[in-house]
């Protein structure tokens, strides 16, 4: 996992103006690779019971969600497919990690991801 995490996740960043047109090459391989890291983060998560929970946090949530599919995220329009995004990403967490938690608060690697959704 950590092999595929390191090296097989590669999310381009275009301007704006060049991904704003959903029908460009550019965007279009933009999202199949955004899609492609969801479906990896939503691999490494379903280990959380099987593999330690700190190296599953580490790969998911360190590495994946802050490292690549944040910079997606924050260069997404707002709109129906931030949404969508979004959505899935959080679909992947195990409901587990947050019963413990006290209202209001969250993961420390959740953070920059929660400050951005309240934005």
């Amino acid at each position: 996992m950590k092999k595929s995490v390191e090296e097989d996740v590669f999310i381009p960043l275009y301007p704006k103006s060049t991904v704003e047109d959903k029908s460009s090459l550019c965007s279009k391989f933009q999202e199949r690779r955004f899609w492609s890291a969801v479906k990896l983060l939503s691999n490494v998560l379903l280990w959380d019971g099987i593999v330690q929970e700190d190296t599953i946090r580490d790969l998911g949530l360190s590495k994946l969600l802050n490292r690549y599919l944040l910079l997606n995220l924050l260069n997404t329009p707002p709109g129906l497919d931030s949404i969508e995004k979004y959505n899935k990403v959080v679909a992947c967490f195990p409901e587990r990690w947050f019963q413990d938690l006290k209202s209001g608060s969250t993961l420390p690697e959740l953070l920059n991801f929660c400050q951005h959704l309240l934005q």
